[in-house]
């Protein structure tokens, strides 16, 4: 049985704001030691229904370079830094049996939601066949493209609400209550990792219950983009064109592995500055 294990950082426990999550700013090192902990704790649930696993995480903040390799559990294998293939789901694969998202938040504009975004500031919204999607959208559909159903997620209630919202089936575990966007109610982070624990062992055993969150081609992709200058720099790929709207850039997919990709392409040309 193989796992892929991603994990983020804005829905970990105990986490509420950027100072936490920023590698520029005081509290960061506390956050990597949070993401960390919870990490552990979905490894030891996976590796506790299924002793024999192969356990792999993608580190999927940021830098892709925040969980802690000398303390991560040695029995998994890790993927961190970037560029890289399918980007937060790095190591995912048509053999992979279950993924799981930790520390996962709510989609840009939704709320209460601790940290609420879509990749990054610069991405307002993300429809596909006009369903608003997130990174919990976006890369579950990713996952189901490969025929991977997404078991597990947690983050603050928000986060599951949306899951729960797109497949039904996947096991949620809200390790907070979301007041704002740096405000929440928290577990204990011990107690959280207690539950994520119990949660993944359950959601791996039930892994095929869980059918893949499936979304076929041809797919029309509209990406709202705060920046003129991200639309003037999305109008050099071939097949995007101005939408309605003064923020919308459009493209229909034959697939959704293609509709991922270019919406992960947007995304990076969103971070590129006018010279």
């Amino acid at each position: 049985m193989k796992a892929l294990i991603s994990v983020d950082m804005e829905g970990v426990s105990g986490i509420v704001h950027s100072s936490e999550t920023n590698p520029e700013r005081y509290d960061y090192q506390r956050g990597r030691e949070l993401m960390t902990a919870d990490a552990n704790a979905v490894i030891a649930g996976v590796l506790d229904a299924e002793p024999t696993a192969d356990v792999l995480v993608a580190d999927a903040h940021g830098t892709f370079r925040n969980l802690l390799p000398e303390r991560l559990d040695r029995r998994a294998r890790l993927v961190r830094g970037k560029p890289r293939a399918l980007n937060m789901l790095a190591g995912l694969d048509e053999e992979t049996d279950a993924a799981l998202f930790v520390g996962y938040h709510v989609r840009a504009g939704e709320g209460p939601g601790v940290l609420a975004h879509t990749m990054n500031g610069e991405i307002l919204d993300v429809r596909v066949a006009g369903r608003s999607l997130g990174e919990i959208g976006l890369n579950a559909a990713m996952a189901g493209h490969l025929g991977v159903p997404v078991v597990l997620l947690s983050g603050d209630d928000a986060a599951c609400a949306e899951m729960t919202d797109l497949a039904p089936g996947t096991v949620t575990v809200p390790v907070k209550e979301a007041l704002g966007m740096a405000a929440a109610v928290t577990l204990h982070p011990e107690e959280a990792q207690d539950r994520l624990r119990r949660a993944a062992a359950d959601a791996v055993t039930r892994r095929t219950e869980i059918p893949p969150l499936a979304l076929t081609g041809p797919l029309d992709v509209e990406v709202d983009l705060a920046s003129p200058h991200t639309i003037d720099l999305a109008m050099l790929v071939p097949g995007v064109s101005r939408a309605a709207g003064a923020r919308t850039v459009a493209f229909t997919a034959p697939d959704y592995g293609t509709a991922y990709r270019l919406t992960l392409l947007l995304a990076q040309l969103a971070t590129i500055r006018p010279a």
